[in-house]
């Protein structure tokens, strides 16, 4: 097939899907175009039948904000044009999809329009009532609706009153991005010997709940010598390590900004901690799982349907900083324990999140798609 890519060029996780996607599908012989406004942090652009068209924006006088969205809809139509695109896939509702629906119009009807809803789209921008109305007709005019969880996809149904057919596709890794090679050389650069690594990554926004992150941090470093790994950047970073400051722990805590060796950085710490209010899928507890890391998370969004309780980590509410210390307490107490469930989490990621199986589901979508 000859399939076009639109995505936040981030290192979020809809644009590591997105890539890790594309790159899948490449390998399998598929033309993969992917069409953006830079190239994703995760994607190989060398590899055969990956190709990217930047999308540009005119800087011009009459414009207050730049139409992003109207550059990305000629942008698509013309690649389609060009190289014969079958499809769009789009990450997110807006502008990506809605930007794909106007192509496609533009070519009266000659490309399907595939949207992967990824959360935010859902729980917080679809919610605006600025945004509500262009994201519903997106999700009605769509040729095919996908979401990364269940979870997700019953609040596509709830928030938009969606009676379409949406099919649940979780996000996935691909084993062969997961080990432990490096592990004792990475760790030695931010631990001592004797020390323990707790590990946070996010975009550090107020739903990721900074401040449990920080106090849990702080609760267990009175009990257990520990240092804190934030990895990611956002408008909440510098009141973790404010917080951590004012404790006197400035020092054990330790700011990477994006890494595109998360993966790396994740599998040479012990623990991972994701207090979120909410997410959609979780893809770094995915991702600590396949890394061989227990995480404790919070039962809420779609977190329930990745972490195995007792298993693979532990489910804690939201908000409960006394209990989610206990439990990072007592993985960092029993090594034995932790390894387990660090095994235990690396199975559950290669055989129930496994690319392949995902790409099999993404393949069958396309085709039925280009089928109607």
């Amino acid at each position: 097939m000859r399939i076009g890519i639109s995505c936040y060029p981030t290192f979020g996780g809809s644009g590591v899907i997105a890539s890790e996607l594309g790159m899948g599908l490449a390998e399998r012989g598929h033309k993969v175009h992917f069409i953006t406004y830079a190239v994703p942090g995760r994607l190989n652009v060398n590899l055969p039948n990956i190709y990217f068209h930047q999308v540009t924006v005119p800087d011009h006088p009459l414009f207050r904000y730049h139409p992003y969205s109207l550059a990305l809809a000629s942008k698509i139509a013309e690649v389609t044009e060009n190289e014969g695109l079958e499809l769009i896939h789009a990450h997110y509702a807006i502008p990506h999809a809605s930007a794909a629906l106007l192509a496609k119009d533009m070519l009266n009807d000659r490309l399907k329009v595939i949207i992967t809803m990824h959360g935010t789209d859902v729980t917080l921008v679809g919610k605006n009532t600025s945004f509500m109305p262009i994201v519903k007709y997106t999700l009605n005019k769509a040729d095919a609706i996908s979401a990364v969880s269940i979870y997700l996809k019953n609040e596509i149904r709830c928030t938009f009153d969606c009676d379409r057919n949406i099919s649940v596709i979780n996000n996935f890794i691909n084993p062969q991005d997961y080990n432990s090679r490096n592990r004792n050389e990475i760790r030695s650069l931010f631990a001592c010997e004797g020390e323990k690594l707790l590990i946070h990554v996010s975009n550090f926004r107020e739903v990721k709940r900074i401040e449990d992150v920080i106090g849990i941090f702080l609760c267990v470093r009175k009990r257990i010598n520990t240092k804190l790994l934030l990895v990611g950047e956002g408008p909440d970073l510098n009141k973790a390590v404010q917080m951590a400051g004012e404790k006197g722990f400035a020092s054990d805590v330790i700011t990477l900004g994006n890494r595109k060796n998360v993966n790396e950085i994740i599998a040479a710490s012990d623990v991972l901690l994701l207090p979120s209010e909410k997410e959609s899928f979780g893809m770094v507890a995915l991702e600590a799982m396949a890394c061989g890391i227990p995480s404790i998370v919070t039962n809420s969004g779609g977190l329930p349907e990745v972490v195995d309780d007792g298993v693979t980590g532990y489910l804690s509410p939201v908000g409960d900083v006394e209990g989610m210390t206990n439990r990072v307490i007592e993985l960092l107490s029993d090594e034995e324990k932790r390894q387990e469930m660090g095994r235990n989490g690396r199975l559950r990621a290669q055989e129930r999140f496994n690319i392949k199986d995902a790409i099999d589901q993404y393949e069958e979508l396309y085709r039925q798609a280009i089928m109607n």
